[in-house]
């Protein structure tokens, strides 16, 4: 699964996750919202919640913040109305793009992210055009200085996981979306450092961009969408070469 995580790489690289505390925040008061609305407040009944409590608290929002989006999603307190919607479509360089979205707005979300793919000469497509080339896994992120791969493999596959990969300065945890959060605590409780983690779309395949202006104008794009106050997460299956992408930086 070498290089399917690269965006998330590059927007570290970049400082581009979340800029702001603020946005972060936004982002998952939205699904812990969806989340108790979808499935109830009760995060012990409700894996999707848990997860996005966990993901909350490892990101210090107050508890306070926590408990009004539950209680919007309930209905216990007034609130806004999210709907998520799932855009495909194909970036610079043939590049499949999902974007993955909780707006209380449709005709506003839909017509900026089709702006966003025409500025950048992609093409928005049809519901199913680019989904059935991803997976949807659990990926964590961890740090190659907090643990060895040996010791990372038996904690990780003892926990649940299905596969630890190595990347250059990383390891990457795969697992199947309903053990995720069991996996991450036993990485989180062993003191593991773990720079990212989600339920995340993996593509199958990946697409190599070689040439420096689709990749500067696919960056452009994927930043685009990510800035977008509508955007939950941005996924694509493609990949850049190190020396390509020091020129870009």
């Amino acid at each position: 699964m070498s290089g399917h995580s690269k965006w998330s790489t590059i927007k570290r690289k970049k400082g581009a996750i979340d800029a702001t505390r603020g946005k972060m925040f936004t982002r998952l008061i939205k699904e812990i919202t969806v989340a108790a609305r979808s499935g109830g407040g009760d995060p012990d009944g409700n894996p999707r919640l848990r997860s996005a409590i966990l993901t909350a608290k490892k990101e210090n929002m107050p508890k306070d913040n926590i408990t009004r989006a539950i209680k919007k999603g309930t209905g216990e307190i007034a609130g806004e109305v999210y709907e998520e919607i799932l855009y495909e479509g194909y970036g610079p360089g043939g590049v499949a793009v999902l974007v993955e979205c909780m707006t209380d707005n449709r005709n506003r979300t839909v017509a900026d992210v089709r702006h966003y793919f025409a500025k950048s000469n992609g093409n928005l497509g049809e519901s199913g055009c680019v989904a059935w080339m991803f997976d949807k896994k659990g990926l964590i992120q961890v740090d190659k200085k907090s643990i060895s791969e040996d010791a990372l493999m038996e904690l990780a596959l003892e926990a649940g996981a299905e596969d630890v990969v190595e990347e250059e300065n990383e390891f990457q945890v795969y697992t199947a979306p309903e053990t995720f959060d069991e996996v991450r605590e036993a990485l989180e409780k062993a003191g593991v450092k773990i720079l990212e983690a989600a339920v995340s779309r993996i593509p199958q395949n990946t697409i190599e961009v070689t040439e420096e202006k689709p990749a500067r104008a696919l960056l452009k794009l994927l930043e685009s969408l990510e800035d977008h106050d509508d955007v939950q997460s941005v996924h694509a299956n493609f990949d850049i070469d190190d020396e390509l992408m020091e020129k870009l930086q």
